[in-house]
């Protein structure tokens, strides 16, 4: 469970942004004058948090530290929060915003959306559920969209940031997998296979680019422990990432919205790798990733390495007046790396995807640029059913 003190710190910082409408970058496509609105007429639900995807994961924070610590003192405060948001007048003009353009917050805000959704789900409370039957009609609008997109994706996008494929399909396949939507999951644990499972070689070397928040090779590996069974999995992994040593980053000016990244991306490094060592279990991995974690925590605290005061308006627990593009990522990661343990990787016949020939150690190496001509095939049993969030 996350420490009281930190629950505390990560709610304030949510509960100071989801209803704080400016400053905000509004992310969509101009048809006319009449889509020149204010945030909170264009999107009444997630209108704060400086834009779309942030503030629908500052609410899955709040979702999540209420579940999780129900008897905290900023618990009432949230609740009125989520209540406010999640209503269904909003989430109807939320789904006619996002159907009327397709590619809107496609994949990482679509896929954080599913997030909150299977957050709901998972919390045994009257309130919860009635938030989550509110959220329904958005929800399965995020889960067209990847419907539609996944088998029109000719390659995955390996970036470090918001168009990363990986990191969104891990949010998805957690999604369908909590919430039963089997052909959604199949659909993500092929597509995954297609564009994943002849990797070699992860070019670690080549990471972080100056403004990433996520690591293309780690997640990628967090999404393929939640495809493959836990003996091909460990399999591909060798020859994925064999042994490998990342150390913590540090941002180099935390006034910069870009470039603060880089504290995010201690925190998502320190989840992803927490996700691995629950299928491939390591204490090089476990202790990797309570570094990173450490690492991160101190720079949301404002005592990382070259932090200003307050490690700027990014890890303020109070409003301020700079732009907190970075801040929410860092509490959403920091909030999944520390307040839950992974679930331990189901067995091999948990459902996993079998394997007809799997990836061995024993194969090659490639360069790290380079993949091999065929790919591993996997016979079409039940989707998989790997550990989660």
């Amino acid at each position: 469970t996350v420490h009281a003190s930190l629950g505390k710190r990560l709610a304030g910082l949510a509960l100071a942004c989801v209803h704080r409408e400016y400053p905000n970058r509004i992310g969509h496509l101009l048809e006319s004058d009449a889509d020149a609105l204010p945030p909170r007429r264009l999107t009444p639900a997630f209108f704060g948090c400086f834009d779309w995807h942030s503030a629908v994961h500052a609410h899955w924070l709040l979702a999540r530290l209420c579940r999780t610590t129900p008897d905290a003192d900023f618990v009432p405060d949230g609740r009125t929060a989520l209540g406010r948001a999640l209503t269904s007048a909003n989430i109807a003009a939320e789904t006619r915003h996002a159907s009327a353009r397709p590619g809107f917050e496609r994949p990482y805000g679509m896929a954080w959306l599913l997030q909150l959704s299977a957050e709901l789900h998972e919390w045994d409370d009257a309130d919860a559920r009635g938030w989550r039957e509110t959220l329904r009609p958005l929800a399965a609008h995020a889960a067209s969209v990847f419907e539609d997109w996944l088998p029109r994706l000719s390659h995955p996008v390996r970036s470090g940031t918001h168009d990363q494929t990986a990191f969104s399909l891990a949010l998805v396949h957690d999604w369908a997998r909590i919430t039963g939507a089997s052909a959604l999951r199949t659909l993500v644990e092929d597509r995954s296979v297609d564009f994943y499972a002849a990797d070699r070689d992860a070019p670690l070397s080549y990471e972080p680019s100056g403004n990433d928040f996520l690591s293309s090779s780690l997640a990628e590996a967090d999404l393929m422990r939640r495809v493959l069974p836990p003996h091909a999995f460990r399999d591909w992994l060798v020859g994925f990432l064999g042994d490998f040593e990342l150390a913590p980053v540090s941002a180099t000016d935390r006034h910069d919205g870009h470039l603060v990244h880089l504290d995010g991306l201690n925190l998502s490094r320190a989840w992803m790798l927490q996700g691995i060592a629950s299928a491939a279990p390591s204490r090089r991995l476990v202790e990797m990733a309570e570094r990173h974690r450490r690492a991160g925590i101190r720079a949301l605290d404002g005592t990382g390495s070259r932090a200003s005061p307050a490690t700027s308006s990014r890890s303020a627990a109070s409003p301020d007046d700079r732009p907190p593009r970075c801040r929410y990522r860092q509490m959403q990661r920091a909030t999944s790396s520390v307040s839950s343990s992974p679930t331990p990787a189901p067995s091999a016949n948990s459902g996993h995807r079998s394997t007809a020939n799997a990836t061995s150690s024993a194969q090659p190496r490639t360069c790290g640029l380079l993949r091999p001509k065929t790919r591993p095939s996997f016979a079409n049993s039940p989707g998989a059913g790997g550990a989660g969030r």
